[in-house]
């Protein structure tokens, strides 16, 4: 069981690919559910150590080791740590939806995304206030996008929320390998 960053970072190395909470649907082991912390909230309030010890590993580890860990949302929407030998070799190729045969709205999104990089809220309000959205259209839109392998986290370890990117502008020589010729 995992009690530590290191351990947490071998997990993924050994697995491949695993969530990061858990989730009934998924085939996937979890972080979550191989984590051997206390889950009760301290007295004082706030975070109980394994929701404190998962949150930070699932944004820590690819920081930490970029060119090993690459963080996403797997079909079904978990989120979810990849190797990336493996990212690179099997589950992009196999996850990957070019961004014209998704829906209008996260088409938008994308080209938000893709002239502007920028934080959740700032995308979403924008969304809304354009797009005439909801928050949950804007929150699928922007789940499809990560989902499809279109859009991508930064791995910024200054960036203390989710700040997005296209995946072109993160991982180029993988969207390159993959691409049809033309």
């Amino acid at each position: 069981m995992l009690k530590t960053f290191d351990q947490a970072y071998q997990f993924v190395l050994t697995h491949k690919v695993c969530t990061v909470f858990g989730s009934q649907c998924s085939s996937y082991p979890s972080l979550w559910d191989n984590t051997d912390l206390p889950e009760a909230k301290p007295k004082e309030g706030g975070w109980s150590p394994k929701v404190k010890a998962v949150w930070d590993w699932k944004t820590r580890i690819p920081q930490t080791y970029p060119e090993s860990v690459f963080y996403g949302k797997v079909p079904g929407g978990d989120a979810a740590l990849i190797e990336m030998q493996h990212f690179r070799e099997v589950h992009y190729p196999a996850a990957f939806q070019p961004v014209c045969e998704l829906d209008s709205l996260a088409q938008e999104v994308y080209q938000f995304i893709r002239l502007e990089p920028d934080y959740t809220g700032p995308l979403r309000k924008r969304a809304i206030e354009r797009l005439a959205c909801t928050k949950s259209q804007f929150d699928t839109a922007l789940k499809k996008l990560q989902v499809s392998l279109n859009i991508v986290r930064s791995n910024d370890p200054k960036l203390k929320n989710d700040f997005w990117l296209p995946m072109h502008e993160v991982h180029l020589d993988i969207v390159q390998q993959h691409q049809p010729p033309s």
